[in-house]
């Protein structure tokens, strides 16, 4: 079982191709998003851009996708805990810090930070918007 997170409020081209390498690395994917209320605590009170029944309904259309599990706190460190996937991936921005690295380690599982496709990021999609409606 491969476990992945993150909020995904405004889905790229970066994203599918992250969630279709996370699938490739087993049987399940499961991917855990952040609810509206976590989103505006970690991004601000403009985001989320689609609430999170969008963002769930969208991201089971994904054919790498096998399951979304909605989670409320700023990470998801207690839910993998529970879950205990056999891996865990996270893009390459978060190698600093993935939340349930220890919890995933200490139970024989591996913990990936993969390279982020060159070019997306939620954060260039949104300054794009504001830039040309300037």
């Amino acid at each position: 079982m491969v476990f992945t997170n993150g909020c995904y409020d405004i889905l790229h081209p970066g994203h599918i191709r992250l969630l279709e390498r996370s699938r490739g690395m087993g049987d399940v994917l499961i991917l855990a998003l952040n609810t509206d209320a976590s989103v505006q605590r970690l991004k601000g009170p403009s985001r989320p851009f689609l609430n999170e029944t969008q963002r769930v309904a969208i991201a089971l259309s994904i054919e790498a996708v096998d399951a979304v599990i909605l989670f409320d706190e700023d990470t998801p460190r207690e839910l993998i805990a529970e879950v205990l996937p056999d891996v865990l991936i996270k893009g390459a921005d978060w190698s600093h810090f993935i939340a349930g690295r220890e919890e995933v380690e200490s139970a024989g599982g591996v913990v990936m930070a993969l390279a982020l496709e060159p070019g997306y990021s939620t954060t260039s999609i949104v300054d794009e918007v504001v830039r040309r409606q300037q």
